[in-house]
């Protein structure tokens, strides 16, 4: 496994924290590729409830570290392709932003179903200065997040956005100080983790389809259907009845 990263299992959630620091949590080739087969495996495990997403020092993630990029064929992008797997990943994605996001760590941020920051934070992205374009999913995430014109401030204007511009325009979901930042995260995680897992999954995928245009009607009503025949909705329903906290088990 590469040194870039940890990655943490814990019962019914996994978190991955960028571990590089002293290069503003920058990722290579070799780095990237190690972070998808990871996600691949993380994937692959059904008791997962929640994949958490942070990192080590005063930056989230300033992207792929340029100093190998002038080799590779960048029609298969690996930032690209993580940054699919993080949006296509069963379960929700929490990303925990106690520093700025910066680059290509945008999409991996964007990626995320919910996006959670500290404030004094900052994010700009600087393909428009080195010469290079942005990969085509990661202006699509951007546009689907941000919206059009926000994505161009981004994007074309390379304008740094701060905290508050990033919660207005919807990069962050939630702004707190940064003293609150691990109360709060804690709090999303157990509020994520108690909820019904195939009600979470299901919806996510419909939503995730929505938003790509991609939307699978017939699959997406067999889905809902079917969630009213499980033991969660069984066990839903008799929670209600007794006034006490579900105890979900995703069957």
């Amino acid at each position: 496994m590469s040194d870039a990263f940890i990655v943490e299992t814990q019962a019914d959630r996994a978190t991955l924290t960028l571990n590089r620091p002293e290069k503003h949590n920058a990722l290579d080739i070799n780095d990237l590729d190690a972070l998808d087969g990871i996600l691949l495996e993380l994937a692959a495990k059904p008791e997962l409830r929640l994949l958490v997403l942070r990192a080590k020092g005063k930056s989230f993630c300033s992207g792929v570290d340029l100093g190998d990029v002038g080799s590779h064929d960048w029609r298969d992008n690996p930032l690209e392709r993580v940054a699919d797997r993080i949006e296509a990943f069963p379960c929700p994605t929490l990303c925990v932003l106690q520093g700025g996001v910066y680059g290509g760590g945008t999409d991996i941020a964007l990626a995320c179903d919910f996006r959670l920051g500290a404030e004094g934070i900052r994010s700009f992205i600087p393909p428009a200065k080195l010469g290079i374009q942005y990969h085509p999913h990661g202006l699509r995430r951007a546009v689907s997040r941000l919206g059009l014109s926000a994505a161009k401030r981004l994007f074309l204007a390379t304008e740094t956005f701060d905290a508050n511009e990033m919660l207005r325009t919807g990069f962050l979901d939630w702004l707190v100080p940064a003293a609150e930042l691990e109360a709060r995260a804690e709090a999303l995680t157990g509020t994520l983790t108690g909820l019904a897992p195939l009600s979470l999954k299901g919806m996510k995928q419909t939503l995730n389809e929505i938003a790509n245009g991609i939307l699978d009607e017939r699959a997406a009503r067999d889905r809902s259907a079917n969630s009213f025949r499980t033991s969660d909705a069984v066990e839903g329903r008799l929670a209600m009845a007794e006034k006490r906290p579900p105890r979900f088990q995703g069957k």
